[in-house]
């Protein structure tokens, strides 16, 4: 019989390729293990990114930086900072960032998507994933992604990332045009690093996106079922404990990144293995 193909996102697979566990606790335990606290910086960074959607939505006219302030205020997600104060000062920063950064835009330059839904898929896989922007330019398309974090970035992050790579091969699909180009634009130093990809290393991405999805596949058919006769013979409604047998397909990776899971509470290696952070140390100095 022919492999169903994996349904996935950019999202669930680089999850898989950072921590098996967390890729548990986030896409197959249900209930999922409580979370954690909201990050500052994430609500920063969903706060511009909202702002900079709802901008390309509004009428020629009302493009400018003022408006573009004006809906990140209007917007502004206060989850995750240390109080008020500091919620006001990083909204009035990202009010600063964002106009600045619609500043260096035509307004008159329409996108051919903003917050854009792509998709493709291969014998192994259906892969979807949200585009902040896809621009135009001449006949080829090119994939936007904003970032709002506080380190700055290098043409080879936007090289070597599996999504950016996947959103190009998904919109050419899509759209029926060329994409090559892919941008990261850093809102916090104005920057724009990009990389120019060859129909060579786009199938390079997707093959790697291939063997990723394999092994967590691999991984969930034995957690399903597990699952399955596990809630079946279940005389309640509380989740089952999954056994040492399975779990081990679902092994932890620590390092640093574990300060950051939202999952850090129900792994104690990942304890072990860094210290905790308060839910607004990821904002810049």
């Amino acid at each position: 019989m022919p492999r169903r193909l994996y349904s996935c996102t950019p999202s669930r697979l680089n999850t898989w390729l950072e921590c098996p566990r967390r890729h548990r606790f986030t896409y197959l335990d249900r209930p999922s293990p409580q979370k954690g606290p909201p990050w500052a910086h994430n609500s920063v960074g969903a706060s511009v990114h909202n702002a900079l959607a709802g901008w390309w939505r509004e009428p020629y006219g009302r493009r400018t930086p003022v408006t573009a302030a004006t809906l990140v205020t209007a917007g502004w997600i206060n989850e995750g900072f240390r109080d008020a104060e500091q919620s006001a000062a990083w909204r009035d920063r990202a009010r600063e960032m964002t106009a600045g950064y619609v500043a260096s835009l035509d307004p008159s330059d329409e996108p051919v998507g903003v917050e854009r839904t792509v998709a493709t898929r291969t014998s192994v896989i259906a892969v979807s994933g949200r585009v902040d922007r896809l621009d135009r330019r001449g006949e080829e398309l090119v994939v936007v992604d904003y970032k709002t974090g506080r380190r700055a970035l290098t043409a080879d992050d936007a090289r070597s990332s599996l999504a950016l790579a996947v959103y190009a091969v998904a919109s050419s699909r899509v759209l029926h045009r060329p994409c090559h180009r892919v941008e990261l634009h850093h809102l916090p130093t104005g920057s724009i690093v990009g990389w120019e990809h060859t129909d060579e290393s786009l199938a390079r991405h997707l093959s790697r996106a291939e063997e990723i999805a394999a092994e967590a596949s691999e991984a969930e058919d034995r957690y399903r079922a597990w699952s399955g006769t596990a809630r079946t013979r279940s005389a309640d409604r509380t989740p089952p404990r999954v056994p040492e047998e399975v779990d081990a397909y679902f092994p932890p990776k620590t390092g640093p990144l574990c300060s950051w899971c939202d999952f850090r509470r129900h792994c104690p290696e990942g304890q072990a293995a860094s210290g905790d952070r308060r839910p607004w140390d990821g904002l810049a100095d």
